[in-house]
């Protein structure tokens, strides 16, 4: 197990030696499944369907991104004459049907949520996702798992921005402080840092920079609700959000 935690003590909030920790917020796209190689399929059959080019570096830098921004920045690099919405909807096409053929749990993700649930602890799926590619995903788990959802077509301003967080922490009634994201990019760790929330970085597809209100571990299967809370008591200014 490699699991990198501050070396800072407990503060007021914390009780016995563990922070508190009302809710816990959770990326979805290669944090509770792996459908980044999905997505990467299905960016390729777009681009052989209009005669664009791509490439794996540049399906890489739409990890964890706004899906209309990666609309946009597919129509610039594919080269194809789409508008960013159309884009959106094609690849979302894509990605549902695979998901409902198969959903690439992450290792350990099912097994966190049950313990979270289980301990009473209230979580919030927060992605960029759209909701019409969540649905399926939310299918195969136990009704009631998420409390709140915050998807890409319901926010103005999405990763990295903090709004998807800030959003979610106020649907569920929690302070930003008093929560942890769980997040496998540097794009969805700088939206919940930014929001206020210490942030779980799980590397999957792409590297996460170190920096403050930031943990990190190999895999969700190395993670408890104990690790969670000492995790968590890094803390951060809140008013860091972006602007």
């Amino acid at each position: 197990m490699s699991t990198d935690f501050p070396a800072v003590a407990a503060g007021p909030e914390s009780q016995g030696g563990e922070a508190a920790l009302h809710a816990v917020l959770w990326d979805m796209d290669g944090t509770l499944v792996d459908t980044e190689p999905y997505w990467i399929e299905t960016e390729f059959e777009l681009a052989r369907r209009y005669g664009g080019t791509w490439s794996q570096e540049h399906a890489l830098n739409l990890v964890g991104n706004d899906l209309l921004e990666s609309g946009r920045y597919i129509r610039t690099h594919m080269g194809i004459d789409l508008e960013p919405a159309q884009i959106v909807e094609e690849l979302l096409d894509g990605v549902v049907a695979r998901v409902e053929q198969a959903v690439p749990w992450r290792p350990g993700a099912r097994e966190l949520l049950a313990e979270l649930t289980a301990a009473g602890v209230p979580c919030a799926l927060v992605t960029m996702s759209y909701r019409r590619f969540v649905d399926p995903v939310l299918a195969q788990l136990p009704e009631g798992t998420f409390q709140a959802l915050v998807t890409g077509d319901v926010v103005s301003r999405g990763k990295p921005h903090p709004e998807p967080y800030l959003t979610a922490a106020a649907a569920l009634g929690v302070l930003p402080t008093e929560c942890v994201a769980i997040e496998d990019s540097d794009t969805g760790a700088r939206s919940a840092v930014a929001a206020g929330c210490s942030v779980l970085c799980v590397p999957n597809h792409v590297p996460i920079a170190s920096g403050p209100g930031r943990f990190f571990a190999e895999s969700l299967a190395d993670i408890s609700l104990d690790t969670l809370r000492r995790g968590s008591v890094s803390r951060r200014d809140p008013g860091h959000a972006a602007e």
